[in-house]
């Protein structure tokens, strides 16, 4: 295993890594075109690979010169636990399709993993200016200021989200996140899906959403958002309740005062 930093090194890499990630984001907003409307799924395909071309290569080479000697997670739909050692573990373009749509909701993220812990991450937000940064064990934040979760204590009054981990999911994955939805519409006062994971995790960290399940575990849509819930002070588990880990096949993050009861519905399908 890694030996440990110490906090004033993390602090100092998070720093590296949130001016790494902002500038990869320029170069996406560069290429942002509020007018831009895809004509079919191959122009749709095509453009996501564009964005991902440009961004990844960009990013890449920054996180690398900061961290030579960490790992690349290559597979952005890569599940289950890392190797032992450091791993960047990134999507350049969260939220690709909206972006290729001419809306908002993405953004660039980066996440440092240390021996299969998350350490720190930054996601940034070209359009709206935001850029939200957490530190494990030492809060999270956006544009400097902390966060909390919402202080939510009926489900009742929640509003609360979810959404596809990839757009090619099995039949199963789907039928299983069709049938948490109809539990949920029982149960919570709004329910919404949405894409991506990160953008939904970043309003429960800042309270404007109450939680976020997903019935299963890409990594590069959670880790970011897992580390910012946490630190904000809400509880991120899998669908059991038990502690959410790399391992975990099924997520969810809420506020502290409705996590037992959203676990409860959820239960119901797991």
């Amino acid at each position: 295993m890694n030996k440990p930093l110490s906090h004033s090194e993390d602090t100092l890499l998070l720093a590296q890594t949130a001016q790494a990630v902002h500038q990869t984001g320029q170069v996406l907003l560069q290429r942002f075109d509020t007018s831009a409307r895809p004509a079919d799924l191959p122009s749709l395909l095509a453009m996501i690979d564009a964005n991902d071309e440009a961004a990844t290569g960009h990013l890449r080479q920054l996180l690398q010169a900061i961290r030579p000697k960490a790992n690349w997670l290559e597979d952005e739909k890569a599940t289950g636990p890392l190797p032992v050692g450091e791993w960047w573990v990134v999507d350049p373009v969260e939220g690709n399709v909206n972006h290729i749509h001419g809306m908002g909701d993405w953004s660039v993220t980066a996440t440092l993993v240390r021996d299969n812990e998350v350490v720190l991450t930054v996601v940034d937000e070209p359009l709206t200016f935001r850029v939200y940064t957490a530190l494990r064990g030492h809060g999270a934040f956006l544009n400097g200021q902390p966060l909390q979760t919402s202080c939510k204590q009926d489900l009742r009054a929640a509003l609360v989200s979810t959404g596809q981990a990839t757009p090619d999911e099995d039949t199963s994955t789907r039928a299983r996140l069709a049938r948490s939805m109809a539990a949920m519409l029982e149960q919570a006062l709004l329910v919404k899906t949405a894409v991506p994971a990160t953008m939904q995790l970043v309003h429960v960290a800042t309270g404007r959403l109450d939680a976020f399940w997903q019935s299963s575990n890409v990594l590069s849509g959670l880790v970011a958002g897992a580390l910012l819930v946490r630190e904000a002070g809400g509880v991120v588990t899998d669908w059991h309740g038990a502690p959410w880990t790399l391992a975990s096949s099924d997520f969810v993050a809420a506020a502290p005062g409705l996590h037992t009861a959203a676990v409860k519905v959820l239960q119901q399908v797991a």
